[in-house]
């Protein structure tokens, strides 16, 4: 568990060097000895974050956390962003390691290099230290890795004598059977609102987005792996094989009806799969994503951490906030106990108490950590996230609605992010390679 080499987002320190000297130093973070009293406003999307806010609040009668739920996307990110321009932010807030770098680089987020950056290298491990130490300083505490999974309907799958794929030309086929066997039914979505899955198929695939070199960034949106599974899925999509939804509501309406039963999704899915179709326990399992050439191999879905923005009024209290929510025992147990939340700790020792704490019988008691944890190992190294993901991500939602039409495929809408993204960097002063 855990066994990740230490290139995993190695380039992500350079990169913040690059950031600075594009975007102006950010400074220091608040003083360690900063008062641990008083209260603090939490925002977040993250399911159970309103348990966590109501337990920490049980146990510490100084601090008083008010949560305060936010929509999660781009939507959120805007959000925070003039917050903290208006010097109305949060003391506590989520940001998700693709986003960490852009918030750091732009001096949104507060250095917590002297308060919780010594927690940071006692708990965790090299790989996922470096989400969150960007150029020698710590933005933010890791809760959660995020590897993917395969969500499936096993009684629709058992009552059509359909096998589960191990790799993707299988799960090609699995889609073409669901959709013969029930012609309502798919076996796979296309988020049109989230390119997050696209990214972490590509991640899978071996694609490498952003890398840096001594003073420059590379960008290639659109290399050789990414346009594979861009490929694939758009044929998918084309074919009407798979759904072509947003991720929300119609989303869980199509699941709630039995009309998507399969999915590709992360750790965290499981979670929020129970609590949203409670009445369907029993009918789902969980597999290994599928993969290329049938050996294990994963990415990553999302994945979080938490931050004190710029302009917090009680970073002190905040602080203590973050390290209970994110290392103490009793913190997991409250992510993970209202079962609306199948988080994968990023703390290692973490590990054992939110598998106990998190009841399976909605998957037939199924091991869902043990196959976390083999996805987790077996993602590749050498991933980075890009300075401007904010673009990057907005770039590819505008065309994948296009996509679902059949108006554009799939690596044609990789070119255009990658076109859209190199001139955001270039606008922002960082200076980029050629491919």
């Amino acid at each position: 568990m855990f066994r990740r080499t230490t290139a995993l987002l190695a380039g992500s320190v350079t990169a913040l060097a690059l950031f600075v000297t594009a975007c102006g130093e950010t400074g220091q973070g608040a003083s360690p000895t900063a008062k641990k009293t008083g209260e603090v406003t939490f925002w977040s999307f993250v399911k159970g974050s309103d348990k966590v806010a109501a337990a920490f609040n049980r146990s510490h009668p100084d601090i008083k956390v008010t949560f305060e739920t936010v929509p999660s996307g781009q939507e959120y990110y805007s959000k925070l962003t003039n917050a903290v321009k208006a010097g109305t932010a949060p003391d506590v807030a989520v940001v998700e390691y693709p986003h960490l770098p852009e918030f750091a680089a732009q001096g949104k987020v507060e250095d917590l290099s002297g308060t919780l950056g010594p927690l940071v290298k006692e708990r965790f491990p090299e790989a996922t230290r470096q989400l969150v130490d960007l150029g020698g300083r710590t933005w933010g505490v890791p809760r959660d890795a995020a590897p993917l999974m395969l969500m499936y309907r096993k009684d629709f799958f058992t009552r059509h004598k359909i096998e589960v794929p191990t790799t993707w030309d299988a799960y090609r086929t699995m889609t073409e059977q669901v959709k013969k066997a029930d012609p309502a039914a798919r076996g796979g979505v296309l988020y049109t609102d989230n390119p997050g899955v696209l990214e972490a198929l590509s991640w899978q695939a071996g694609g490498q987005w952003f890398s840096t070199g001594k003073d420059s960034w590379k960008v290639t949106v659109d290399d050789g792996p990414s346009k594979k599974v861009g490929s694939f899925w758009g044929d998918l999509a084309r074919k009407d094989l798979v759904r072509s939804l947003s991720q929300l509501d119609p989303f869980w309406t199509s699941v709630q009806k039995s009309r998507t039963v399969a999915y590709v999704c992360a750790s965290w899915c499981a979670g929020a799969h129970q609590a949203t179709v409670p009445d369907q326990k029993g009918k789902w399992a969980v597999a290994p994503v599928p993969t290329w050439d049938g050996k294990p191999a994963s990415g990553m879905y999302g994945g979080s951490s938490f931050v004190i923005p710029k302009g917090s009024d009680n970073s002190g209290a905040a602080a203590e906030f973050i390290k209970w929510i994110t290392t103490d025992p009793e913190g997991m147990k409250a992510w993970v106990s209202s079962g609306t939340s199948s988080m994968f700790p990023a703390d290692p020792g973490l590990v054992p108490v939110t598998k106990a704490a998190f009841k399976t019988d909605y998957y037939g008691g199924q091991d869902i950590y043990a196959l976390m944890a083999r996805s987790y190992d077996a993602i590749p190294p050498r991933w980075t996230w890009g300075p401007v993901m904010g673009a990057t991500n907005t770039a590819l939602v505008d065309q994948l609605p296009k996509v679902a039409d059949g108006s554009v495929n799939l690596p044609d809408a990789l070119s255009t992010a990658e076109r859209i993204t190199l001139t955001q960097m270039k606008q922002r002063g960082l200076t980029v390679t050629a491919p």
